[in-house]
Formats: C-alpha cells, structure tokens, sequence
C-alpha cells in the first residue's frame, strides 16, 4: 500500500484516472510485480524510507505467463471465490477516495477505504480480521518519522472512474 499511495501522490500527481490507465488499463493480463519505478517524483528521502534504498521495476505479468494449449493468455476477473483459489491475501480497489483494502480471507467482498491523502509511511496491521469494512482501516503506528512527507500538490478534481 506504500507503493500505491506514494504513486498515487507523486508519480501520478493525484490523479486517479492516470494511475488506474497505467496500473490497469495500459497492460495486457496485469502485474507480476510492481516496482520503485512507481515512486518517481517521490522525495529521494521517502524513496529511501519505503524501499530501504533497494531498486526493482514493475514487471507485466504476461511475460511469465504461458497456456498449456499454447494460446494467448487473458485476463480474467477476480472473483472473492478465485481469489480464495488462487491464494490472494489482499485485493486493493482504486476507488476516488483512496485504496479499497480488502482481505480475501474476511471473504466479505469489500473493506475499508484508505483516504488517499494517508502518509504512505504510516503502518497498518497486516491482520486479515482487522481489515473489516465497518471499521477504520487499522493503524498500528504513525509514519516511522516525526515529520510528515509533503505530498504533491493537490490538482484540480479530476472525474475518476472506479475500475475492479
């Protein structure tokens, strides 16, 4: 979730509709694995503080899939009971508000927004039963240092279209 509030604050200026065309729309199948090169723009500090200085890009996911019938592979919905089958701990929605979290294992079918304005360095319990949608999405401590990292500038509301 660091990764996708710093993104959301920086690399993409706030701006959900372009963080939901490039995380979702721009890329055949979906994501292997979602990388640093998320957080250009970030202050060098911040980068630090999430990433422990560490450096990896983002990798699509059709590069590593292959059909046993040798057809292309496509991308399929997730559903709560193929998330259950395909041993998904978390799914996130990008909602206008913030981050959907929501725990597979609640099996609830929806969580508790995180505001898109939270400090990307703030720590939240990695419990499944804490993540329930009718309450506050559970902090367990404030970002790991005293002061707060200065967010983008806020832009101009943008319509944004909520994408599963």
């Amino acid at each position: 979730m660091p990764l996708l509030l710093t993104a959301f604050q920086y690399r993409f200026n706030r701006d959900v509709d372009a963080m939901a065309r490039h995380l979702i729309d721009d890329v055949d199948l979906g994501w292997y694995t979602l990388g640093t090169d998320l957080l250009d723009g970030a202050p060098p500090s911040l980068v630090t503080e999430l990433t422990g200085g560490m450096e990896f890009s983002s990798t699509p996911l059709d590069n590593f899939l292959i059909t046993t019938d040798g057809s292309p592979p496509t991308r399929n919905t997730i559903t709560p009971q193929s998330a259950v089958e395909q041993d998904f701990e978390w799914g996130y929605v990008l909602r206008p508000g913030g981050i959907e979290v929501i725990s597979v294992q609640i099996q609830a079918g929806w969580g508790p927004l995180v505001s898109w304005g939270t400090d990307p360095r703030t720590r939240f319990s990695d419990h499944p039963a804490h993540w329930s949608f009718e309450k506050p999405p559970p902090v367990i401590g404030a970002a790991r240092t005293g002061r707060p990292a200065k967010p983008a500038p806020a832009t101009a509301p943008r319509r944004s279209t909520t994408r599963r």
